[in-house]
This record gives structure tokens, sequence and C-alpha cells, in this order.
């Protein structure tokens, strides 16, 4: 068990990116969702020691982490949402450098390697320079080295920014299949990154828990509250302003809002079945 116990950061000019946060994970893919700026970052690099809180505790089997860090590290692999590499060497070289710095052996680096490039679809351009990489290529180099050491925590913090929507199918895929013996933190501001795969979802703003649960008790927190109207084009930004949305899209009739409220919010709008989306939308605006 990996434990964040009323974990608060506050930075230079008393900024708090995070604030009386707790969470206990446990085995099992935990989507940790939240609008950009809602402290999910500070809170993954605290959580996986790469800084320390301002105060509260993190523990791992029953140790401060904090204070004790090496035997969490030893066990995790972070994929952090800036994640850099040296552009003249190749995907091969690289993660062998950097299974050297985490402690495997030749032997099983050179087992180890091949892998996990077949796993992230890299095989092909194996011993490339990295240089020569797009964007989504090194966010898979970086996927990879998460997995190096087979560790038991994997954090990922944006880990989709990039991908196409196959490698985003692929990616999701891996992590479920890790989930399965491991604590699987994945954070994403993008629903539909968690929303077929995670088995909890904590919905973070400001700093703080707004949800922490079932993805079905996230959907049933809106229940009844989904409506649809079609508006016409000249008045959509302006309810837009004034009602909580989730969706607008616009069609040959008008723009289609979605639309969160306890009552129906316009005369023409008619109830829908919720979707995640409405549902984190509605837990965000709590």
């Amino acid at each position: 068990m990996l434990e964040l116990l009323d974990i608060t950061k506050v930075y230079k000019g008393q900024k708090r990116a995070v604030d009386g946060l707790t969470l206990r994970l446990e085995p099992g893919l935990i989507g940790l969702l939240g609008p950009n700026g809602a402290g999910k970052s500070s809170l993954l690099r605290i959580a996986a020691t790469v800084t320390r809180p301002t105060s509260g505790q993190v523990r791992f089997e029953g140790r401060d982490a904090v204070a004790h860090p090496d035997q969490l590290r030893r066990a995790l692999g972070y994929l952090p949402q800036d994640f850099g590499v040296y552009p003249n060497l190749s995907a091969v070289e690289f993660l062998t450098y950097l299974a050297a710095v985490k402690g495997l052996s030749s032997r099983s680096a050179r087992a180890r390697i091949p892998e996990l490039l077949e796993l992230v679809n890299l095989t092909h351009a194996a011993k490339r320079a990295l240089g020569g990489y797009s964007g989504g290529m090194l966010r898979r180099v970086g996927i990879a080295q998460t997995l190096l050491g087979d560790p038991r925590v994997v954090i990922v913090d944006e880990p989709t920014a990039g991908l196409d929507p196959e490698e985003r199918v692929r990616f999701r895929n891996i992590l479920s299949d890790l989930a399965a013996t491991r604590v699987v933190l994945l954070s994403t501001h993008i629903v539909s990154d968690v929303e077929s795969v995670a088995g909890r979802i904590a919905v973070v703003a400001g700093g703080r828990v707004r949800f922490d649960g079932a993805p079905a008790d996230l959907l049933s927190s809106v229940a009844g509250r989904v409506w649809e109207a079609t508006v016409p084009v000249e008045h959509a930004a302006g309810l837009q302003q004034r009602l909580l949305t989730t969706r607008a899209v616009r069609t040959p009739q008008g723009v289609q809002l979605r639309i969160l409220a306890l009552e129906r919010p316009l005369p023409d709008a008619q109830p829908v079945p919720p979707e995640l989306e409405d549902a984190y939308v509605g837990a965000v605006h709590r």
C-alpha cells in the first residue's frame, strides 16, 4: 500500500498546490482526474519522492517514504509530465543507461529492453537516435523506461500526451494489465484515458479530493442532472457562461449544449443519461 496522508504543498509566494489531500492506494489502476493546475503533478512528484511535502506523510508498506525513500524508489516506475532524453543515444542505448542507473544487471537489461520496445511498438526504431524521434515516439520511450525493473508501483503523469488514438489504446491496455498486481496511478485531465480501465477514480481540483470511488459511483452522482438542448448560435456563448455545460457541439440546427443542472435549465432541455465526462465536471465544480 502507498499512502498519501494529509499532504500539503506550498510553494514560494504562498501558492498552495496541494491542500490537505489524503489518498490510500492499493493494487489496481487509479485514475487521478483533474483540470490543469489542479495540483496533480505536485502530488505525483511527492508520491514519487521527487519533492517533499510541506506537511503530511507518504507511507509505503507502513514505512515513512519521506524520511526513508529508498524502499519506495526501488519499487517505483515513474513517468513525469516532462520527460527528457539524450538525443544522441538510440532507444536501446538510452534504456540500457537507465537500467544501469536503476541497478539492473546487464543480463536483465539485455533481456528486458527488447520486450519493452516491442510492448510500446518501437522495435523498428530501436537503434535510431532519439533526436530524430517524434513527440509521440519519445513518450513511448518514457513509458518503456517506467517499466524497467518490473516496478510494483507505477506512477504516470499525463502519459498519453502526444500519442495518436491507436497508441493511446495500446498504452491503456498496458496499464490495465499491469494493474492486476501493482499500484498504478495514472494522472490525466482526459476522461477517456481512464474511463474503460480504471477501477477507481479520484477527482482533484484546487489541491483537494472532490471525489474518490468507483466510476459507477461517480456516474450516479449526476444522475437526473444532465440535460441537452439545442440553442441558436448567437445565444450559445452567453448560455455557456451562465450554465454549467459539459459539451457544446455545432449542428445545422444550432449549438447542442450538454448541461448540468438540478432542474430543467432551459424550456426545451431534455434529460439524458449521464456520461463520465459529465460526472467529472460535476465533481470539479462541487
